[in-house]
């Protein structure tokens, strides 16, 4: 019952009984004088009787009057209450929605989830419209807005159903045919890989390779005098092109693995062992330049055998064959071990149905567009032919050879050229046939979709954390100033503030100084990926941080040089070329454009405009070395100065230069001279085996017999970045 109801109750029950008291005492009274009143005023009396029964009865109507409207005012209020909870609207809403999208869902303004969150440990000044939201704040926006809550999954994730093309099962044995091996040549760096595989097809690939080393992923189609065919994937041997190495290495049937008899067993051997392992592909040993004096295949084959390579004299069954790529010594011997393991090997495939293969190599020509190097492993290719290949596709509008003849059609282990890409894939792609081009842009659609799906998951994540992390640093914040009085909580927010100033030109100047961004163009896609590799091994970020801004295949373009003068960055050409309008409108922005044709010039200029970004280091230079040989002091008017009798031992002593004395090895003192004798002369050099007098800026200094004075000088010298990228 009502506090209220309860007390005026209780209020009116002591009235009560004062009153009855009241009367019972009248009573008495009235008793006495019955017989006095009773005859003259008998109306009066009655009515004295009768007043206390007559006010109990109008308080009680009173109080249950009272009684009643305080009930249904608390009815009332529980209506109300209901109403407004049956009232408040249901939002719908999902995990990772965004800013927009909330206020959208609660059809309010943007401006009012900003409001919501303000007082939380949200930062609300990196919030834009676009930014995603955490579960948490979500509630919480919610909760404040008097709404409820209702949770669904994205439309999206409901309905969307994987389109995406995938391989074939295994096809009958009855359907497969026999097929040529697919051989790559690995091995070090100037082995005679590619000298190798010249006398092979007899042309001159490597009189055309820039520095005489192959920097592309070749395939080639050889037939041999016997009539046998072997497609040659030709994988460079420098360190840049290790991703491209195993990537040969996966689509092969027999890696020939050639190494010089003079040099033997070298660290890109190695790799090009374990990716053929990887692979679990068989090799056949090519020991080349044994036509050298110094050749030793021997030796060779004895330390092949730590890696786990035993050739066939020592028991295993690793053919080797001494060559002479140069000469062409033997190398019909080495091709007919080729074949022959592949005989062994049974190597078949399925010519019929769609296509399946694997894009070798892929770049962007002038006249065609992009253009892709694949090998054909399943099917047969034909012109028309829909492909698609990561997330691009292509309508096959040409094909061509290895020696850029055009063919209608590839069977499988065939090398082809593909023109009819919308855009250019990326080398390793796997390449299958659609039946429609409708098809075919539904598995692109499909691929970018789940591209985004995962770039979401990771943004969400990303988000999460930097949400832990602002609350750790806010509760940490709370903790740290919690005991403390608001003016000294005040104080340390204004001496942060303080220190938070903007940067001075000068200090912005050093911080961007210590900034490289660049900008990689490559003629292929493979170049690129290996060049990208190789800075991927920058572990000098302490020193000067490497910045990639953009990336591509193709011409260096108008684009590069707007990205590179608004990131104050440099321009790396590898293969490609840059027209006289772009290199004219690069000197006119201050960009800087290198064009390299090797790729490991390509890197030692890096390393040169890193290292140009560095502080320079102070060296000492030693100019003369003198031992003191006795202590004095002259007086120089109301003071006495330390003075140290000395003789030059080595080189001389120019006044000009900086000093330092030396006692037991330790400096104790670096400055400068006041005065210099020899005798009672001035002079500003002495030279070796001379006496001189030498006094100190430095007062308190004092010297003793056996001390070393050195004259030297220093010297700003340009600081090298430590980064070694592995070559």
């Amino acid at each position: 019952m009502n506090q209220k109801i309860l007390k005026v109750e209780n209020l009116l029950r002591f009235h009560t009984i004062c009153r009855q008291l009241h009367s019972l005492g009248q009573r008495r009274i009235l008793a006495q004088w019955k017989h006095v009143f009773s005859s003259a005023y008998p109306v009066w009396t009655a009515q004295l009787y009768s007043w206390p029964w007559q006010t109990d009865m109008l308080f009680g109507a009173a109080l249950s009057q009272y009684r009643l409207l305080v009930t249904k005012k608390e009815e009332k209020s529980r209506k109300s209450q209901l109403s407004s909870t049956k009232s408040k609207k249901e939002v719908e809403v999902w995990i990772g929605m965004t800013v927009e999208e909330l206020a959208r869902a609660m059809e309010k303004d943007v401006d009012c989830i900003y409001e919501a969150l303000m007082n939380t440990t949200m930062d609300i000044d990196s919030l834009e419209a676009d930014s995603h939201l955490d579960e948490v704040w979500i509630k919480e926006v919610i909760k404040k807005a008097g709404m409820k809550l209702k949770w669904s999954k994205l439309k999206q994730d409901k309905v969307r159903e994987n389109k995406d093309a995938v391989r074939r099962p295994h096809a009958d044995l009855a359907l497969l045919t026999p097929r040529s091996p697919v051989v790559t040549i690995m091995g070090h760096v100037d082995h005679g890989k590619t000298t190798l595989l010249d006398k092979l097809r007899k042309t001159q690939v490597a009189a055309s390779e820039a520095g005489g080393i192959t920097q592309h992923i070749g395939a080639f189609l050889v037939s041999l005098p016997s009539g046998e065919k072997i497609t040659f994937l030709d994988t460079p041997g420098h360190a840049a092109f290790s991703a491209m190495r195993a990537r040969g290495a996966q689509v092969t049937d027999i890696v020939i693995l050639v190494v010089a008899a003079d040099d033997g067993v070298m660290k890109q051997t190695v790799e090009s062992i374990q990716h053929a392992k990887d692979a679990q592909v068989p090799i056949v040993l090519a020991i080349n330049k044994c036509d050298k004096a110094e050749a030793d295949p021997e030796k060779v084959k004895k330390e092949l055998l730590a890696y786990d390579v035993v050739c066939e004299d020592y028991g295993g069954d690793v053919q080797a064959v001494h060559v002479s790529a140069l000469t062409g010594d033997n190398l019909m011997a080495l091709a007919e071990a080729t074949v022959t393991l592949a005989e062994m090997l049974e190597l078949k495939a399925d010519p019929t149905g769609p296509v399946e293969g694997t894009v070798i190599e892929s770049f962007t020509d002038k006249g065609r567009g992009p253009v892709t190097t694949a090998i054909i492993q399943r099917g047969t290719l034909r012109k028309g032919s829909i492909l698609v290949a990561g997330k691009s596709w292509a309508k096959v509008r040409s094909m061509f050879d290895e020696n850029g003849k055009t063919i209608n059609e590839a069977s499988p282990s065939m090398p082809v050229g593909i023109i009819g890409w919308r855009d250019l894939p990326s080398a390793g792609d796997e390449i299958l046939e659609v039946e429609s081009e409708r098809r075919a842009r539904e598995v692109i659609d499909w691929r970018k979709f789940e591209q985004e799906q995962e770039k979401n998951k990771e943004n969400l994540k990303v988000i999460e954390e930097k949400r832990k992390e602002h609350q750790d640093a806010h509760r940490k914040a709370r903790e740290k100033y919690g005991t403390l009085h608001w003016k000294e909580r005040s104080f340390i927010k204004y001496q942060k503030n303080k220190e938070q100033k903007p940067l001075k030109l000068k200090e912005k100047a050093e911080r961007d100084s210590n900034v490289l961004p660049i900008i990689i163009k490559g003629d292929v896609d493979g170049s690129v990926e290996a060049i990208l590799n190789i800075m991927d091994t920058y572990d000098a970020s302490h020193e000067c941080e490497l910045e990639l801004v953009h990336f591509g295949v193709g011409d260096i373009s108008e684009n590069d040089v707007n990205l590179a003068e608004t990131f104050h960055g440099v321009i790396y050409g590898f293969n490609v070329n840059a027209g006289n309008v772009i290199e004219q409108s690069a000197v006119k922005k201050g960009v800087k454009i290198k064009l390299h044709k090797i790729i490991y010039r390509l890197i030692e200029d890096l390393q040169e405009e890193l290292s140009s970004r560095l502080p320079c280091t102070v060296e000492e230079h030693i100019i003369g070395e003198a031992s003191v040989l006795a202590t004095f002091s002259i007086t120089e008017g109301k003071k006495k100065v330390p003075v140290a009798g000395c003789r030059v031992q080595k080189g001389q002593l120019e006044k000009q230069k900086k000093f330092k004395l030396i006692r037991n090895r330790q400096v104790i003192w670096k400055g400068t001279l006041t005065s210099m004798k020899h005798h009672k002369d001035d002079i500003s050099i002495i030279k070796t085996g001379m006496d001189c007098g030498l006094s100190l800026d430095e007062e308190k200094i004092e010297f003793k017999v056996g001390d070393e004075i050195v004259c030297y000088e220093e010297k700003e010298v340009l600081t090298k970045t430590s980064w070694d990228p592995g070559f």
